[in-house]
């Protein structure tokens, strides 16, 4: 017994989204036996650029129901089935991701009539739903809408169903977890973490710290690392227990801090960072580094002098920033490495900050 299903959702961050609209058709593999097709209201904003896509907006799902109020029959008609989807990774990562939030578990075999239509109609220019349905003659009647979608993908998967003549393909495809779906305890420790710059810390059952990351987007990459199948990364899932982090507010921030406290921690999954030792000049100039901060009132400040990178602050005041001997006193001194000087130097080259403000120049 299969479930096809699908789901138009908010927008918005990943693993923040609230599903709008969804269809469910219970499927036995000859006929529909059973259907759930409702408005959802997802208890935030919908992006513009979703409503424009799916027609769906504010005013539409303002009297829907909540998810906690079709929860019960999402249940029930998905209950002992293959919880099938194009591109099923997204759909089920959403449906569990609210069932989570209502404190239940929710775990079903998964299926993917992507991989599916991959293997067994091959020599597509496209796998998208849209441009796959209309290359095999299947009418999608309201695209983009939970409805029209989830009943094209009853038609494919059909024709998927009587392509797979020795149901060899389908029995590989029907795995206990799809190997791209995070684990309901690795959920539970992502959700709270922010999509914005910043490092995170992953502990074990002790609390010791095994592993220290940095990124643009704290949330996704963590999500990345829990997916990931390489050896050191299959070794950090087996073993955390815990995650905590901290905003930096902008990338160089995070990479110097990064570097000093892999240095002076010495977890156990990181690799050594190597100094190097050729010097890193940045010219005369005494200058700031003025970057994003943490909250929209703040920036972040390095200051170089003599050559020599002194240290970072966070700054809320203009004045702060103006006056040398003020920011002297607020600045966390940072040890003067070649390591350092790179990062900074390599940033300054890669990319753009705020602004450089220079204090001085010397003939």
């Amino acid at each position: 017994m299969y479930a096809i299903l699908d789901i138009e959702t908010s927008g918005g961050k990943f693993n923040e989204e609230g599903i709008t609209e969804i269809a469910v058709y219970k499927f036995d593999g000859e006929h529909v036996i059973d259907k759930f097709i409702s408005l959802v209201n997802p208890e935030r904003k919908i992006d513009p650029f979703v409503s424009n896509l799916t027609g769906i907006t504010d005013s539409m799902v303002k009297n829907a129901p909540k998810f906690y109020e079709i929860a019960k029959r999402i249940i029930e008609i998905t209950a002992d089935c293959v919880f099938v989807a194009h591109n099923v990774a997204f759909d089920y990562r959403v449906v569990q991701t609210e069932f989570r939030r209502l404190g239940f578990d929710y775990h079903r075999t998964t299926l993917c009539t992507v991989g599916l239509s991959k293997k067994l109609i091959p020599d597509q220019q496209s796998y998208s739903l849209g441009k796959l349905c209309k290359s095999i003659g299947i009418p999608i009647l309201e695209r983009h809408r939970a409805n029209g979608d989830a009943m094209a993908t009853v038609k494919l998967f059909k024709i998927l169903l009587d392509r797979d003549v020795e149901k060899k393909i389908l029995l590989e495809a029907l795995k206990k977890e799809d190997v791209k779906i995070l684990k309901l305890d690795f959920l539970k420790l992502v959700d709270p973490l922010p999509s914005e710059s910043g490092l995170f810390y992953l502990h074990n059952i002790q609390g010791d710290l095994i592993y220290i990351g940095k990124s643009k987007n704290i949330k996704k990459k963590v999500t990345t690392l829990l997916l990931q199948k390489t050896k050191t990364s299959i070794l950090i899932q087996k073993n955390v227990h815990s995650i905590s982090f901290e905003k930096t507010g902008n990338e160089l921030v995070a990479s110097i801090k990064h570097y000093l406290e892999i240095t002076n921690n010495k977890p156990i999954y990181n690799k050594r960072i190597l100094n190097h030792s050729k010097k890193v000049f940045f010219g005369n100039d005494d200058f700031l580094i003025v970057n994003k901060g943490r909250n929209i009132s703040e920036k972040s400040v390095i200051l170089i002098e003599n050559n020599e990178l002194q240290g970072f602050a966070y700054i809320e005041l203009a004045y702060q920033i103006n006056n040398i001997e003020v920011l002297k006193n607020l600045i966390t001194p940072l040890e003067n490495t070649n390591q350092l000087r790179n990062i900074i130097k390599d940033h300054l080259i890669k990319n753009r900050v705020e602004k450089i403000i220079r204090l001085n120049t010397s003939n």
